[in-house]
């Protein structure tokens, strides 16, 4: 037996090697899918040895971290756009069967008019203008009748640009159709005064930002709604323009909810991009209930792709609210939410100050990250498959989640991911029971109206709430989602 004396010594120091190894790599926050296209970029030039050398370790450290990813299509949800959408509104309606009709229309507006598009495809070749004001009482509503019968062809870089308060899109299809992607920037630029602005349940794809918004010398276009809309795109984009599918700078008090975001892969460039943000010293944003799945049909792309942010990449002073940014977020709130598969963090908060992440299901990402001494955030329920990290003096303060540390991805392990069927083709079933928490006090979650104190980390109970029929005809009053009072 002396030869396991002799092989105890070096196994020891092996072991004890990749301990510290392992211990350095979470002090850094380095997960696999973060290390893996570093060591492939800095292999890259070397002998063929080298450069294969470091072709296994990446693809080694991002089938530890990621398993087998392949490209999958959403199922039907009711998150995003429905087939049945909002009740018809109230107000003399004025029908439109061109697109100059229409711009003819909304250039006319007044409060209370219901422009509606009849059914048919449309083609979008220089940007529509909604700069008529409407009213709290009488918002101005441009829409289609149902779902899915009108279809717009943007071939502008921006498609509707809203300029004045008080205006609802409800019931679209907007497509980019641009020759280039750079020349689709926007299917709506939402800016200065145009304030309560609601866009609801349309499908818009192919854009790089499908919705901007930012203030302007007008001012900030506040108290907006973006809700049950399906953004995504169907290639990745070939520009350097930042891809993000809710784009929102300098405004406040806004909600996204009930949204699926998907596949917004950025090509070119720093190759970058987010499913959504806000930054720019904007405050009070809420994000609740939304799916944001980073790559679904567009998956195994290089780059890297965020969930849901506070403070994105950051603001240029001149574009921020206080034109000083000291913070790029306050006061936010991520509730419910579903973010998957991303080669980057699930959420990110740079400069997000006083946040509140409750109730998040966080799947196949890096996990959360609280960065910067101007970030905080308390997290509550959350269940995230990854780590919970708070980096370069970010404040990070946890209240009973289920999370992953960095040792464990090393390994292969996944104890979050693995409580599910197959979370790789969103198969969230779970696999045993549901871990369960006493909240303290009811609240919706993703696709349920009301989930009860005792309840499962994370954004839901049941998935299969989640799947199914849609919502039924007649249900939704104007300015109502589904299991949610009618706001504005």
């Amino acid at each position: 037996m002396k030869w396991i004396a002799v092989l105890a010594a070096p196994l020891l120091l092996a072991l004890a090697g990749a301990g510290a190894g392992l211990v350095y790599l979470q002090s850094k926050g380095a997960t696999p899918r973060a290390l893996a296209p570093y060591l492939l970029k800095r292999t890259s030039g070397h002998n063929a040895y080298i450069e294969d050398a470091g072709r296994v370790a990446s693809s080694t450290l991002l089938a530890l971290d990621r398993g087998k990813a392949a490209p999958y299509a959403p199922p039907p949800l009711i998150l995003g756009a429905q087939p049945e959408g909002p009740a018809a509104p109230s107000g003399r309606e004025r029908l439109v069967g061109s697109i100059d009709e229409a711009r003819r229309a909304m250039a006319e507006a007044v409060p209370g008019e219901v422009i509606t598009f009849l059914p048919g495809d449309y083609v979008l070749r220089s940007t529509v203008y909604a700069s008529r004001p409407g009213s709290a009482a009488a918002p101005i509503v441009v829409r289609a009748a149902r779902p899915g019968t009108v279809t717009i062809a943007v071939q502008a870089n921006e498609g509707f640009t809203v300029t004045a308060p008080w205006w609802r899109f409800e019931n679209l299809g907007l497509r980019g159709a641009c020759r280039h992607d750079d020349y689709c920037n926007h299917a709506f630029h939402v800016v200065g005064g145009a304030h309560h602005f609601v866009a609801r349940n349309n499908t818009i794809s192919d854009f790089n930002a499908h919705f901007k918004i930012n203030g302007n010398r007008s001012g900030f276009p506040d108290h907006g709604l973006i809700e049950a809309n399906t953004l995504a795109n169907t290639a990745p984009r070939k520009t350097s323009r930042p891809v993000t599918p809710i784009d929102l700078v300098a405004a406040s008090d806004w909600t996204i909810r009930a949204n699926l975001i998907h596949d917004f892969v950025k090509a070119w460039g720093d190759r970058i991009s987010y499913g959504a943000f806000a930054k720019g010293a904007a405050e009070r944003t809420v994000f609740e209930r939304n799916m944001v799945l980073c790559e679904a049909a567009l998956s195994g792309q290089p780059g890297q792709r965020i969930g849901l942010s506070f403070g994105g990449g950051g603001t240029g002073k001149r574009y921020c609210r206080d034109a000083r940014c000291i913070t790029e977020h306050a006061g936010g709130s991520m509730r419910a939410n579903l973010v998957a598969g991303c080669s980057d963090v699930g959420i990110y908060l740079n400069s997000a100050s006083g946040t509140q992440l409750v109730d998040n299901t966080v799947l196949d990402t890096a996990g959360v990250q609280v960065r910067f001494p101007t970030s905080s955030a308390t997290l509550a329920g959350n269940l995230v498959d990854g780590p919970l990290r708070a980096d370069e003096g970010g404040v990070l303060r946890g209240e009973d989640n289920l999370s992953t540390a960095i040792p464990w991805l090393y390994l292969g392990r996944h104890p979050q991911r693995s409580l599910f069927a197959d979370p790789a083709r969103l198969d969230l079933r779970w696999r045993d029971d549901a871990p369960q928490r006493n909240a303290g006090a009811p609240a919706p979650g993703l696709c349920e109206s009301e989930r009860g104190k005792q309840r499962a980390y994370g954004a839901f109970d049941e998935f299969k709430r989640c799947l199914g029929a849609a919502r039924q005809s007649g249900t939704l009053a104007p300015g109502t989602a589904a299991g949610e009072p009618a706001v504005q």
